[in-house]
């Protein structure tokens, strides 16, 4: 899909990061499946699709009601016992194709770009720890539990809070392109006003789409050009 945008040219970038940035969606779902079947349940996509990049207690919320354990299991105990299993995944998240590629490309050529993810401030250490160097490169990031993000994605809430803090922020939602795997997060940049690109996993049903500005099957499909940013300069665009 190529994008349906006749807007001024893009001089701002804004990343999700678990599952757009960093593979660490395949831990989330393992996890998830070994404490569902301990209440005889499976855990599915449409399932995993509505909890995508929401804040954790909100993701437990629809994990424990959608999978009718809530009676059994609430949802702060939900994360409590995630989360032994977690920190021990995290430090093993490896990029996702094309993520080293693009952000040292729009680095080089001074576009300003700032990471925006659900994931609480502890969580994003442990699973950027082998790569602090490619986020250094980021202005700043804003984490799930920072003060300014009241309500998780698809409110703008986050969104609105990274556009501030660009220099000479806030920076016009217009200018601003998102790049988001999740379906709630593609509608939180929709709703603060912003372009997005959608890299969804394949196994997400396609009707979550629609509300993307341009679909790509991975980061290494994604062409600057397409949104006024400074072309590749290697044989792969």
């Amino acid at each position: 899909m190529a994008a349906v945008s006749s807007k001024k040219p893009i001089t701002h970038v804004i990343f999700d990061m678990d599952g757009l940035l960093l593979d660490t969606e395949k831990f989330y779902t393992e996890v998830q499946e070994l404490i569902l079947a301990r209440y005889n349940k499976t855990f599915d996509w449409s399932l995993k699709a509505k909890m995508m990049g929401k804040k954790a207690i909100e993701a437990a919320q629809v994990f424990v009601e959608e999978s009718g354990i809530s009676d059994k299991l609430s949802a702060e105990d939900f994360l409590v016992q995630r989360e032994e299993t977690l920190q021990t995944l995290f430090p093993t998240s490896e990029l996702m194709p094309g993520a080293s590629r693009l952000i040292r490309h729009l680095h080089a050529k001074g576009i300003p770009m700032c990471v925006a993810t659900g994931s609480l401030a502890r969580h994003f250490e442990l699973k950027t720890q082998k790569h602090h160097e490619l986020f250094s490169l980021m202005h700043h990031v804003v984490r799930g539990d920072d003060p300014e993000v009241k309500q998780g994605k698809p409110s703008p809430d986050i969104f609105l809070a990274a556009a501030k803090r660009f220099e000479g922020g806030p920076i016009d939602s217009q200018d601003i392109l998102v790049f988001e795997d999740a379906p709630s997060g593609v509608l939180a940049a929709k709703n603060a006003g912003m372009s997005v690109v959608m890299v969804p996993d394949p196994r997400l049903d396609s009707s979550y789409h629609s509300n993307a500005d341009q679909l790509l099957s991975s980061l290494l499909d994604f062409n600057p050009k397409d949104w006024g940013l400074p072309p590749f300069e290697d044989a792969l665009n």
